[in-house]
């Protein structure tokens, strides 16, 4: 579930690009993992879910993105 390297690339952990990264690669999770993200919101509804990141960058990575994105779709359930 990780962002396209383009993406990733783009990013390059430049702080000042952060919002718009969230908002690019959940717009790339929401385009083309649709599915996938609708598998992992039943996996977490069922059990405990552990995200794995290499970013040195603890308060912004793309596992918080995801996990962000997996709690407001399972909020809205």
């Amino acid at each position: 579930m990780a962002p396209s390297p383009n993406l990733r690339r783009w990013y390059d952990h430049v702080p000042e690009r952060w919002p718009e990264f969230r908002r690019r690669y959940v717009e790339e999770l929401n385009a083309a993992r649709g599915e996938e993200i609708d598998e992992l919101i039943e996996l977490c509804l069922r059990q405990p879910v552990t995200f794995v990141f290499a970013a040195r960058d603890e308060t912004r990575n793309s596992a918080l993105v995801l996990r962000d994105l997996l709690l407001s779709r399972i909020q809205r359930q």
